[in-house]
């Protein structure tokens, strides 16, 4: 025992600021070679392996970061952003609201998980734009389906992280905190709350990624702005360079949204 704790005391101690730095800036070396060589293909696919095709050769790296930066500047781009962030986040509010309850109450109480187990599975399996026809005829088109759709998607992944995270609390934090005579209320915001914020980040996460990519397709259903009709414009206008464009902004934005989400930790080394 002693040595096992002795060798790993040498491992930590190898390991010092100057060669964290070093190993650091080789990974996030690594990381830029790796964004090249795809923006490289990329421009290889369009430029050589399609030049010949009349849609694909007009969405190369060098003609969809030049509409980018044309459409950066435009009103109706900042108003798309707007409207998109705004459903997105519409969304993800009602999944939490709704997820976070049903997650606690699957996590605490065995039987109604189980017994819930096959309808949660099936509505958990069901694709959100399955449900886009009864949505529009129930609510109509504008913002309303579009956030609706968004917090089909977004709410099982957390209902499921919340759950895993209420049944790995530790029980005798809860009894202990019981027993120095804690009310619910107290057991909940010292223990479980606490207990639950790294199973929620998680969870959000997930849900903000599946949210974001149900977006697109979603605001191509009876809404009139956004990114995702700003993907159906482009297309029905020939836009192609523009298309390429609206879709690197959509990734831009996915990409920042997760970082933010995460606190902009990066990721461990």
């Amino acid at each position: 025992m002693s040595t096992s704790v002795g060798f790993l005391r040498r491992e930590t101690a190898l390991v010092t600021p100057d060669a964290h730095r070093r190993r650091s800036a080789i990974w996030a070396a690594w990381r830029v070679a790796v964004v090249i060589l795809v923006v490289l293909l990329w421009g290889l696919t369009t430029d050589v392996v399609f030049s010949g095709n009349a849609v694909l050769s007009r969405m190369g790296p060098v003609s969809a970061v030049g509409a980018l930066a044309e459409t950066l500047g435009e009103d109706v781009t900042l108003s798309a952003v707007t409207a998109s962030l705004r459903r997105l986040l519409s969304g993800l509010l009602i999944a939490t609201a709704v997820g976070v309850p049903l997650g606690l109450l699957f996590g605490s109480r065995v039987l109604v998980e189980y017994a819930t187990a096959p309808v949660v599975q099936f509505l958990r399996m069901t694709s959100p734009l399955a449900w886009a026809p009864l949505v529009i005829v129930l609510l109509g088109s504008d913002d309303a389906p579009v956030i609706t759709l968004i917090a089909l998607a977004a709410v099982w992944p957390i209902v499921l992280g919340v759950s895993s995270g209420t049944r790995a609390l530790d029980p005798g934090a809860a009894l202990v905190a019981r027993s120095l005579g804690a009310t619910r209320w107290e057991v909940l915001r010292s223990t479980v709350i606490p207990g639950l914020a790294g199973p929620l980040r998680t969870a959000l996460r997930v849900a903000l990624g599946i949210a974001w990519v149900v977006l697109v397709p979603a605001e191509m259903f009876g809404v009139s702005n956004g990114l995702g009709y700003a993907v159906l414009n482009a297309r029905d206008n020939l836009d192609y360079e523009r298309l390429a464009a609206t879709m690197l902004l959509i990734g831009a934005i996915g990409f920042l949204l997760d970082r933010l989400l995460s606190g902009g930790r990066a990721e461990r080394r």
